[in-house]
Order: structure tokens, then sequence, then C-alpha cells
């Protein structure tokens, strides 16, 4: 007799990792998903996590066994526009999930991001103390030592720079909006300065799946290519992989007015990972080439 699929709520699962998650995580889960309004079916939920009681009333109608917080305020420049609110949803709504995992007993997997770190160097560590220079950075580690000191067995998972196409509308996909303008014929001015890591949105899918389901996985984790690469490099390599022409994405050559400061070489060392995941790190290229085409097992 099969016995039945653990219960898995994805909050914030009409995003754009969420939507490639819930459909990563069917294979060894029973998908719940949630958002500010209620995803479509039976198992969507309405959650807003800057309210407790809403929190609340969504665990109380899923009934989850692990839980991913992917909802957020993820705009860095509207982070620094609006510090009060990123608080509110970044750091507060963080808390009231991780205090309705606790006092349910729902295991935790939580985003953060490569921007806890100033970018000074390359080569970021889990054990490297954070030093974020844009608020949205300063949420995201305010709300790491706050899951740490709730949940110490939850996974905080921090990517440097997630890639891929949205599989629905609304989402802040990039490679969508990309994709759109050179096809349109316009220009696209991504700065050489900037270095990440990147991780498709498939493969960081299976990444999750694998560490909710492996006992033991706890603390924090990087994920990213085995390489990095400028975002100006990146577009060029994605506007010739969709068969666009490389001209049409021009450097910018230093950071632009107004805008939240971010740091330069985003690179996270994934050393810690691959001793507990069975699944590869990929390279810059094969993360490329999954954005576009969608990785392996995701596929399968």
């Amino acid at each position: 007799m099969n016995q039945p699929k653990p219960r898995l709520l994805i909050i914030g699962a009409s995003g754009f990792v969420g939507q490639h998650l819930a459909r990563a995580a069917e294979r060894c889960f029973d998908v719940w998903e949630a958002d500010l309004a209620a995803p479509p079916g039976e198992h969507g939920v309405a959650i807003d996590i800057t309210s407790a009681g809403s929190v609340d009333a969504g665990f109380q109608q899923s009934v989850p066994a692990a839980v991913v917080l992917l909802a957020g305020v993820s705009d860095i420049d509207q982070c620094e526009a609006r510090p009060d609110l990123a608080e509110a949803v970044n750091v507060g709504g963080t808390a009231h999930v991780a205090e309705a995992c606790a006092r349910t007993g729902a295991s935790l997997l939580f985003i953060s991001s490569a921007a806890v770190f100033d970018g000074a160097k390359h080569g970021y560590r889990e054990s490297d103390s954070p030093t974020p220079v844009s608020v949205y950075g300063k949420t995201k580690a305010n709300a790491e030592e706050l899951i740490a000191t709730l949940l110490p067995a939850a996974v905080v998972l921090r990517p440097a720079l997630v890639i891929g196409f949205a599989e629905g509308s609304g989402t802040n996909a990039m490679l969508n909006k990309f994709a759109a303008k050179l096809r349109a014929g316009e220009t696209v001015v991504l700065p050489d300065f900037e270095y990440r890591n990147p991780i498709d949105a498939g493969t960081l899918s299976d990444f999750i799946v694998e560490l909710l389901c492996r006992g033991g996985a706890a603390g924090v984790f990087h994920l990213g290519a085995t390489e990095s690469v400028s975002r100006f490099e990146l577009g060029v390599r994605l506007a010739e992989r969709i068969g666009c022409p490389r001209h049409l994405v021009q450097p910018q050559t230093e950071p632009l007015p107004g805008r939240a400061p971010r740091g330069l070489n985003h690179f996270l060392l994934t050393d810690k990972i691959r001793t507990v995941c069975r699944t590869p790190v990929p390279s810059c290229e094969e993360v490329i080439e999954r954005a576009i085409h969608g990785s392996p097992k995701s596929n399968s």
C-alpha cells in the first residue's frame, strides 16, 4: 500500500521560482500553493505573511509537514525606497512563518540571497559573516538571524542570481522581459562590473526538493554555477542562445545614480551543498542552457 506523500506548502507559489518549484515538488510531495491571492485549485491558499492571523489560518487550512518561504519584496530598488515595506514583509513576514512552523512542527526552507554580502571579495562561504550594503540585503540577513533563533533546524538557501523564463505572467522573471525587448529589436544595457554565479530556476527547484527530502540538512547553503560571469556577459550569451543579435546587449560601465547599492562580486562557493546533495552543481553554460530550455530533471 502506497504511503501518502508529505504535504508541502509553498508560500509565494505564484512567483517565478514558485511556479517552477510547484511542478518539481509534485514528484515527492502533496503540494499546496499559497500567495496573497489564493492560487487556483483546491490546494490554493491565501496567505499574507505580514499578518500572523493570515499565516495561522493558512497553516490550519493546509496542515503542512514542510514549508518553503519564497514570498518577499525582492526588488532591490523598491526595498531601498520603501524600507518600511521591506522590513514588514521580509523580516516581519518571515517571523510569522517561522513562528507558525515552530508551533506546528513543520520544517522550513527559506530562500535568502547573496545580497547579504557586500561583494567586496571573490568567493563567499556559508561561514562568512553577512555584510549587506542595501536595505534588501539587510532584511535578508535579519531574517536569516531570526530563523536561526526560532528554528535552528531550518534550511536557509542563498542563490546569487536566479534566471529562467516564468511559466506564467506577473512575475519578476528577468528572462521574459529580456527576451521580449531583444525580439522587438530594443537595446538592453547590463553592468559589466557586477559578477554573479547564476542558477536556473529549474535546477534551484531540484536542489530545494532534495534538501527537503534529505534528512538532517540544516543551516545555510550556497547555490550557484561553478563559475561566475558578469551580468553583461551573461546577457550576451543568453541573447545568442535565443537567436537575437548580441550587439543589442550593451555594457553599462558604472553604477547608475539613484539606484540601490549592489555588491560587485557575488560568487557563492558551493562546497557545502555538494556534500549534502546528489544533484550536480552545474556550470554557467549548463545554467544558461537550462534557463532557456528547462532542467532535465524538472522536465522528466
